[in-house]
């Protein structure tokens, strides 16, 4: 099974620059998008139910902001839309496909310092009570958090940056700490220099000669964490300042 997990900063944009052609070239099984900056209805239908999949989709209360939603080639059992609290359902941040061993969720985490640590307050006791459940999750998408100092470039330069706060990066330490996810890329690629962020959009510069971070997360609990067989980034798409990440596992839908 192949799941990619795309910021796409802009839907609208994201498709006149490719989007659509990239997703056709991934033949994912799911490919989750976050900060879609639309509404879907103003989407056209080839954007969302691209041939082959099912498109599902939170909108934000507010025009051009936030927004997220999964592309299936498998349709889901059920789809659930928001984790009950206002600043995450209102906003568009989290939106979840159940399948009948396992659930996909597209995630994206509030960019503004402050408006992040109020979610993550509430966020924290979600993931806490999600471990206690025997149902296993995958969650995707864009933390705007770069954990460990291999995960961006003059980490030194960065320790007050928002992204790399120690607050923030504290969180993700219980995160892939006591509340027992895993960070499913780091399960097969420990090095430095693999970055999902990068300040512009900037096709005339290669990516890898651009600073980045890595602030983009597929994670899971150690069951299904010990069926990812590949994981990478796709530094090549450029319809985005982020990158796709794309993790194999060795699961069936």
């Amino acid at each position: 099974m192949k799941i990619a997990s795309i910021n796409v900063n802009g839907m609208r944009r994201a498709v006149e620059r490719g989007f659509l052609d990239w997703l056709k070239a991934q033949d994912a099984d799911i490919v989750c998008v976050q900060n879609l900056k639309t509404k879907s209805f103003e989407l056209d239908d080839s954007t969302l139910y691209p041939e082959g999949y099912e498109g599902y989709f939170l909108d934000a209360e507010q025009d051009d902001f936030a927004g997220v939603g999964i592309y299936c080639r498998k349709i889901p059992k059920a789809i659930m839309y928001g984790l009950g609290f206002e600043q995450c359902d209102n906003e568009g941040r989290f939106l979840q496909a159940d399948y009948e061993r396992f659930s996909v969720a597209s995630f994206l985490m509030p960019e503004d310092p402050h408006a992040k640590q109020r979610f993550i307050a509430q966020y924290s006791d979600y993931l806490s009570k999600l471990r206690r459940k025997r149902r296993q999750y995958i969650i995707a998408g864009s933390w705007y958090i770069a954990h460990k100092t291999v995960d961006l470039d003059h980490w030194s330069e960065h320790q007050s940056t928002p992204g790399f706060r120690p607050e923030e990066r504290a969180f993700m330490d219980q995160v892939f700490g006591p509340m027992d996810f895993v960070d499913t890329f780091r399960e097969v690629e420990r090095n430095a220099g693999h970055h999902t962020w990068w300040q512009k959009l900037d096709s005339e510069v290669p990516r890898k000669r651009q600073d980045g971070w890595r602030m983009d997360y597929q994670i899971t609990g150690p069951d299904l964490a010990r069926t990812v067989k590949r994981a990478w980034i796709d530094r090549d798409a450029d319809f985005s300042e982020f990158a796709p990440l794309i993790i194999e596992y060795d699961l069936e839908l």
